[in-house]
């Protein structure tokens, strides 16, 4: 398959992964310096209660991007073995069901939380005292998250197609956009809390407008379908849409992971540490896409190589692309721990005023959280792998041990036996175990 110079099965494979993973990285590290900027603008410009109000909301924000994962990965990986057997009408079709059911499902989403702000807030983690700065972030940030369901999907549906330099733009600008419009709202125009998710919201649309003009002008071979409302395409889609949602379905609960990470955080520091606690917790929180974001890099450049040789059945490639990911995964999740670890204090002064009582939990608590940053990138880097040959139950049992099983408890035993300290090394420990599970079990099946 040749399309935009990138040939699936013949190009070596690290000139071939590298070539996906530098637009891809840099696409992605622009969303995640958005959301450590928003962080600084909101902690600086606003306040540890409006970081901690942030915290509580980022939630909802999480089920958006879950829902892209659910489809977009699936759409991806379906249509690229589709496109492996020259199918191309039916990876058309895949890609417009994805697309089309995740929007929708987010639109009940959203409607939901704005019927029921205080009721999501309380879910959440949220005090009385926080609830009217999180209504506040809702209210204005949740279009945000409608469309960025659609632009995520779209991504991966873009660097299939062959064009990984425009899907990193549709991460670019809008990261770009909203750093300028953070900086205005919040500053000049002392906007507030208001101001921060607004200008979120209005650079998430842009990112999306972006993605539907790929599809409309300049898309080469995987392009949108009409939907039809027939009894028959319904049944189908219903049909076509469970399967990817099933290959897809471990990117959703790694998000809903992510999610009970942040709202069970929220709980306990809540607890025991009250709004400073949560402030201190934020920072943690906000750091913690910037790791995901290079573990996904990683897995979403891997994903349409592994998935369309998997579709040719050339197994020494998938193989080969194996190996690179997991070094690959393993070299970025060591320099990321270290760096964390040593510029701790520096880091946490772009979010809180040093010397403050959240300033010093976060920056005693800090270095013991970001040793889950290894162990996290190399379990999204293996379970993608799954995801991407279609072993999707082992995909989703790892994604709930790392996510439920082993979480919550470590969650609620570790701070009994260890205290504060506890707090912050519930997320590691519960990232070990499950690498040791999944590294147990390679080694059983290898066997």
């Amino acid at each position: 398959m040749q399309r935009d110079s990138i040939d699936f099965e013949k190009t070596d494979i690290a000139p071939l992964f590298f070539k996906l993973f530098v637009p891809t990285l840099l696409g992605l590290l622009f969303g995640a310096a958005l959301n450590i900027a928003d962080g600084i603008f909101v902690g600086k410009g606003v306040g540890s209660d409006a970081l901690a109000a942030v915290n509580i909301a980022a939630p909802i924000f999480l089920i958006g991007t879950g829902l892209a994962l659910l489809t977009g990965t699936g759409a991806s990986v379906v249509a690229a073995i589709h496109l492996a057997k020259n199918n191309v009408k039916a990876a058309n079709i895949n890609v417009t069901q994805a697309v089309t059911v995740s929007t929708a499902l987010m639109a009940v989403v959203c409607t939901f939380v704005y019927i029921f702000p205080e009721l999501t807030a309380k879910m959440f983690g949220g005090s009385e005292k926080l609830m009217p700065l999180v209504k506040t972030y809702f209210y204005y940030g949740l279009p945000c998250v409608f469309v960025f369901s659609f632009t995520m999907a779209g991504m991966f549906i873009i660097r299939l197609d062959g064009s990984p330099k425009y899907a990193m733009l549709t991460n670019v600008v809008p990261s770009v956009l909203n750093i300028i419009l953070d900086y205005i709202f919040v500053f000049p125009l002392q906007m507030g809390l208001k101001g921060a998710a607004l200008a979120t919201s209005i650079a998430q649309v842009t990112g999306s407008i972006m993605v539907a003009v790929y599809f409309w002008k300049f898309s080469k071979t995987i392009k949108f379908y009409r939907p039809k409302f027939t009894n028959t395409s319904i049944h189908l889609t219903i049909r076509n849409v469970g399967y990817m949602a099933k290959v897809g379905m471990s990117g959703l609960i790694g998000e809903l992971a992510i999610m009970l990470m942040i709202m069970t955080g929220n709980f306990q520091f809540m607890k025991l540490l009250h709004e400073d606690g949560v402030a201190a917790y934020s920072v943690a929180c906000y750091l913690f896409p910037l790791v995901f974001m290079f573990g996904n890099a990683i897995s979403q450049s891997a994903l349409p190589i592994i998935s369309f040789n998997h579709g040719k059945g050339i197994a020494a490639r998938v193989s080969k692309t194996l190996k690179l990911s997991v070094v690959f995964g393993l070299i970025c999740g060591i320099v990321i721990t270290v760096l964390t670890i040593i510029c701790c204090r520096p880091l946490l002064q772009l979010f809180l005023d040093l010397g403050s009582n959240a300033f010093e939990i976060a920056a005693n608590g800090l270095p013991y959280f970001a040793v889950s940053f290894l162990f996290f990138t190399l379990n999204l880097v293996l379970i993608g792998y799954y995801q991407s040959i279609e072993k999707i139950k082992k995909a989703i049992i790892y994604m709930t041990l790392r996510g439920l099983l082993f979480m919550i408890p470590c969650f609620i035993i570790m701070p009994q036996i260890m205290g504060e300290k506890g707090l912050w090394l519930a997320v590691p420990m519960s990232e070990f175990l499950t690498f040791l599970t999944i590294a147990i079990f390679a080694k059983y099946n290898y066997k």
